[in-house]
């Protein structure tokens, strides 16, 4: 689509001003703040992390200066995408000359447009058409600096940036916030494992210290009891990657199991025949699966939802179905770094770790009476509510990011028509107010 016929279109190089180098022996300096491409996080498009050096051991590629506001786009392997703002805070630091540096003239471009502009797709998919170098692809500073973008009136300029700016911001909090809710999981299933609910008396054992109260116990022994099973997923003979299709039954394999949950996205399927042949691999509601090989470590515990799907070849299945025990609480013991830590001892191989039935039957099981379980089970069960839901917002915000960002930057949608009202509860007031603003 057409930008509108009062924007203009103009390369990067004709609204951006050349940065200065640095020169150790003109311009000494006790030392620096450096920014090597390693330092942007490719997921948040920002600088995470900084090296200090001495101007004598400063790295050969340190060399370009640059000033708040900013942007720094990487021409090594550039379709990775290493984009960032220049803070407040390096103001007048080095970064690598491994960066294109994007200094706006403010006279024809706002800041936050042009370090949105950049990411566009049209610009993009430009720059990867310049790249050159097999083992190492790079472009060259003027590759990106021929970029074309569109270009409305600067106070239009400011009114898109405001708005992209504050759903990126909603974004990065909502990013923290699941980075904070998880460790605080971690924290909690450190204590409640290894101290119970009310900080009990402990003992030590081969997975480490856990209440001296609970009972002991090994996987395997808890799959005998009452009909349960321990057992491998089909043999690469009896299941084929051949015998995938788009429809059918699902089948789960390691790469499926996250956080302890089933992934539904791009789960493969089978036959209802080839399904009906592999009965004996059907998952149950509370069965727990086991990465049999590679991600040693990795499991997940079945809902319902998954019911009727099957076990897959890189997989075990302990279905366990003793009174004493509520699987929900073993799933989350199996996740602790104690239970990982074990499974990975007793995995043969280096290259590739495996692990057999014998090892995995021998997994220790520790577990309290099943009204504490439960009490477990619900305070873990609270802290991922928390996590998922931070997710759900965080993948709304990214939808609705991605969108705006083509959108608005090419005039599809005017700031002053557009409507966020849909995505209040993920997003501050401000986006609200300033579309109205530039109505």
């Amino acid at each position: 689509m057409l930008p509108p016929i009062e924007w203009n279109q103009c390369r990067l190089g004709d609204v951006t001003v050349p940065a200065s180098t640095w020169n150790p022996r003109r311009d000494p300096r006790p030392s620096i703040r450096y920014i090597d491409v390693s330092a942007i996080s490719r997921d948040e498009l920002r600088i995470v992390s900084e090296a200090t050096y001495s101007a004598d051991d400063a790295p050969s590629r340190a060399r370009k200066i640059v000033e708040a506001g900013d942007t720094i786009f990487a021409t090594v392997r550039p379709t990775l995408r290493r984009i960032a703002r220049i803070p407040t805070a390096l103001d007048g630091e080095i970064v690598s000359t491994a960066f294109c540096v994007l200094r706006p003239d403010l006279r024809a471009i706002d800041a936050n447009f042009l370090y949105f502009a950049i990411q566009l797709e049209s610009v993009m998919e430009g720059i990867a058409a310049m790249e050159s170098g097999a083992s190492y692809p790079a472009v060259r500073d003027v590759d990106v600096l021929d970029q074309v973008v569109p270009l409305p009136p600067l106070p239009e300029q400011r009114g898109i940036a405001a708005i992209l700016n504050t759903i990126r911001t909603a974004l990065l909090h909502q990013a923290q916030c699941e980075v904070n809710a998880t460790a605080l999981k971690r924290a909690a299933m450190r204590t409640l494992f290894t101290r119970g609910l009310r900080g009990k008396a402990q003992k030590e054992t081969e997975i480490g210290p856990v209440p001296a109260s609970w009972e002991q116990a090994t996987l395997g022994d808890l799959c005998q009891e009452f009909g349960g099973a321990l057992q491998t997923g089909p043999f690469g003979s009896q299941l084929h990657k051949d015998d995938y299709r788009e429809t059918g039954v699902a089948v789960v394999n390691p790469t499926h199991m996250d956080a302890g949950r089933i992934v539904h996205d791009n789960v493969p399927r089978i036959s209802e025949e080839d399904a009906h042949r592999l009965q004996r691999h059907r998952l149950e509601d509370s069965d727990i699966l086991f990465a049999r090989r590679g991600e040693i470590g990795r499991q997940a515990l079945v809902t319902k939802l998954e019911e009727g799907w099957l076990c897959g070849t890189g997989c075990f299945l302990a279905r366990v179905k003793s009174i004493s025990i509520d699987n929900r609480f073993l799933s989350y013991q199996f996740s602790t770094e104690a239970s990982v830590n074990w499974l990975r001892t007793h995995a043969a191989g280096a290259i590739m770790p495996n692990l057999n039935n014998v090892a995995l039957g021998r997994l220790p099981v520790f577990y309290p009476e099943v009204f504490e379980q439960c009490e477990i089970v619900t305070i873990l069960e609270a802290i991922d509510r928390k996590i998922d839901l931070h997710r759900r917002k965080r993948a709304v915000l990214e939808g609705l990011f991605k969108a705006l960002l083509h959108k608005l930057m090419t005039g599809e949608i005017r700031v002053g028509e557009l409507d966020l009202s849909n995505f209040r509860g993920v997003l501050p007031e401000s986006p609200l107010a300033i579309s109205k603003v530039y109505a």
